[in-house]
């Protein structure tokens, strides 16, 4: 009796740690998943047409650099109760956290035009027209934040996370039906053994890894993540749990890009003298048009579809937590009510800032160009990795101040993990602008 009895106690035990492991998984997932926004996914596209499987080797890398990153976010957020915004006006001081707003608010909002481009953009391939579009998404990302609880919020986001996986089947038909000679082996060296000879200049490959690093990293993230840690109401017991929900979610986000470009790669860069070469992909949505004229016949309208639907998807995740992120922000900073867990009525300027994030953007993407919307998409990610290392940099100094963070402080290894990758950051950022300044220096190409 003794055994039973202590089995039962154990098996609560279990049953009871397995109910709160679960109920403090969703920011990381939701923030991870939500950075292959549309942006991302135009930019992993144009990667694998342009360069085969040769940056695969990227996404190895790319993975701890997001969760090192993000994962200090967890602890920043259950131990503080504080959104960023406001915990680096009290750490830093006011100057310091307007500067902090204001490239925040401005990344944002060029970040959410190019959302409302990937999404116009998909749902044209099913002949919706992009104001349709515009209105319907506007409204049903309101219908998502105004229920007045944030598990409402993050229970519906995790839904639409699940069709960011689209991917991998349509890379899966594309090396199928494509014509990579080497087949999987072919993928398999862009992870161990990639070849440099892209016939691309120094520029346009700066420009290309630039975006790569910009689309997997990025400020708003930082923002985001620590104030739906503390919406959520994460404690410090939920930091362990925490730390594995963010890792998992830069695991998956780096998984499902290798897997964006090893489609886009199997169709366009194997392909090039059969329909749309790779020269002709720059965007998501021109890549989801062009897969029937390589993959012939139902292979190909399926590819179109998934590829379709996965870009609207992307484009509806980034789009709710970038707005939001900017809301939190905004509230923490002018001492609104910010929370998702209030209503409209309570937290008016909250609501107020998020509709007019997604009005103002959603009304860019309808006036612009094709040609101008495709430029602003890459243009973006560039962009956020120029404007990345001040925000690594206040994230990093508030993670080592002993009196705030207590023994969750960084530890030695943490300090050098993100302190390496921020300078790998700013090294990046300044080979970039010195490529634009002398473009001879990086040799010339395509």
């Amino acid at each position: 009796m003794y055994w039973i009895s202590k089995s039962f106690h154990q098996i609560r035990r279990l049953k009871r740690r397995t109910l709160i492991f679960l109920a403090a998984l969703g920011p990381g997932i939701i923030t991870m998943i939500a950075d292959n926004d549309a942006g991302g996914i135009s930019t992993y596209s144009q990667t694998g047409a342009k360069t085969g499987f040769n940056l695969l080797w990227a996404m190895i890398i790319l993975v701890p650099m997001a969760y090192y990153v993000q994962e200090m976010t967890v602890r920043l957020g259950a131990v503080t109760k504080r959104g960023h915004a406001e915990a680096i006006f009290d750490g830093f001081g006011k100057f310091w956290g307007w500067f902090s707003i204001f490239d925040l608010a401005v990344i944002n909002w060029l970040t959410l035009v190019t959302e409302y481009i990937g999404m116009t953009q998909a749902l044209s391939l099913f002949n919706i027209p992009p104001w349709i579009t515009f209105f319907g998404v506007t409204l049903l990302m309101l219908g998502i934040v105004i229920s007045g609880r944030y598990w409402t919020f993050e229970k519906i986001t995790l839904f639409f996370c699940l069709f960011n996986l689209v991917y991998i089947p349509a890379a899966i038909w594309a090396m199928h039906t494509g014509n990579v000679k080497e087949g999987w082996s072919a993928v398999a060296k862009g992870f161990y053994n990639p070849s440099f000879s892209f016939g691309m200049s120094g520029v346009a490959l700066l420009t290309l890894i630039m975006a790569n690093i910009g689309t997997t990293i990025t400020p708003w993230q930082i923002f985001f993540q620590q104030s739906a840690v503390v919406d959520k109401g994460m404690d410090i017991k939920d930091i362990k749990c925490g730390k594995f929900d963010t890792f998992f979610g830069a695991f998956m986000t780096c998984t499902v890009a290798a897997f964006i470009i090893i489609a886009t790669a199997g169709v366009f860069h194997f392909n090039p003298d059969q329909g749309a070469g790779y020269q002709e992909i720059d965007s998501a949505a021109k890549t989801a048009a062009a897969m029937p004229q390589v993959l012939h016949g139902e292979w190909g309208q399926w590819a179109k579809v998934l590829f379709a639907i996965g870009l609207f998807d992307a484009g509806l995740l980034g789009s709710l937590c970038i707005s939001l992120a900017t809301s939190w922000a905004l509230g923490e900073v002018f001492g609104w009510a910010h929370s998702l867990n209030k209503t409209v009525r309570e937290a008016p300027w909250f609501y107020v800032a998020y509709v007019l994030m997604l009005m103002s953007a959603g009304v860019v993407s309808l006036v612009a160009s094709i040609e101008v919307q495709n430029i602003i998409t890459i243009f973006v990610q560039v962009v956020a990795v120029t404007l990345l290392p001040a925000a690594l940099m206040f994230l990093i100094l508030l993670l080592n101040d002993k009196p705030l963070m207590g023994e969750h402080v960084n530890t030695r290894w943490q300090n050098i993990a993100n302190w390496s990758i921020t300078a790998f950051v700013i090294l990046i950022s300044t080979a970039y602008g010195i490529s634009v300044l002398f473009p001879e220096w990086f040799g010339s190409g395509k």
